[in-house]
């Protein structure tokens, strides 16, 4: 009798630095342990090897940046039963963003010898704002641990249990003493999705805001607060304009006071 059919998992790149991959590949025995129990179809930063689809999850790491790769990501959805995006790229745009807040051509005639040869979008965008995403595990780079679990619960058939909360959660389960109270520093902690585990308070600095807007962020509120210890409209708009800057709450955040 043949033994039952391992699901099949494929790992997608599109425009990024590859980190959520080898955020993946850093599971060690996690991912030793859930390998055993799936078959891995197509992950380019382990294997060169591809098994055709259809796949049953799919991770896709990376923002859309061409027109070739507006036409694969939809071969991408169409051949996935769930798909989920992985990393700030993937689901805001990826520092590459920046450039949606200018005319992407000036930078082409300034960094190709023959701009000609370049085609690319007038945007780097998320992977949602092409096809219809399952979810969205957001970090620059992901938690392994968050990632180990989405895996987990798509191939269980269940809801994915990843935190909604902020920064400022993880700081206080740490015991980490706030550092926007205590020492005036600026910190973007109080709109920041969870999953960093506080690393940067926990050695005096601010927070970066690594994991993309937490749930209903109030960043109006925070900019006030900048604004109050002496932070003025060009140093707001650089706060939030980092690895998820055209995630939608920063992004309009910041176009309030550019």
């Amino acid at each position: 009798m043949a033994g039952k059919k391992k699901p099949k998992v494929a790992v997608w790149k599109f425009a990024s630095c590859d980190g959520c991959q080898l955020s993946l590949l850093d599971c060690e025995d996690e991912l030793l342990a859930v390998a055993e129990a799936i078959e891995i179809a197509n992950f380019p930063e382990a294997s060169r090897a591809v098994v055709k689809g259809p796949y049953d999850l799919s991770l896709v790491e990376g923002s859309i940046t061409t027109p070739h790769d507006e036409e694969r990501i939809h071969q991408v959805r169409r051949s996935s039963k769930f798909l989920v995006t992985i990393g700030a790229c993937a689901t805001a745009g990826g520092i590459q963003a920046l450039r949606n807040f200018k005319d992407v051509q000036d930078f082409v005639s300034i960094v190709y010898a023959t701009p000609d040869y370049i085609d690319t979008l007038a945007k780097s965008s998320a992977i949602s704002d092409h096809v219809r995403v399952d979810f969205e595990l957001r970090g620059c780079p992901i938690n392994k641990y968050q990632l180990v679990e989405v895996v987990s619960a798509y191939l269980k058939d269940r809801k994915p249990v990843t935190p909604a909360h902020s920064v400022c959660v993880e700081c206080k389960r740490r015991g980490t003493v706030c550092v926007m109270v205590s020492q005036g520093t600026l910190c973007m902690g109080p709109v920041v999705h969870a999953g960093c585990g506080a690393i940067c308070p926990a050695y005096d600095r601010g927070c970066y805001g690594c994991f993309g807007p937490k749930e209903t962020p109030n960043t109006e509120s925070l900019s006030e607060w900048f604004k109050d210890h002496g932070m003025g409209n060009e140093e707001l708009v650089r706060a939030y304009r980092s690895f998820n800057a055209y995630a939608t709450p920063f992004r309009k955040e910041s176009e309030r006071h550019d």
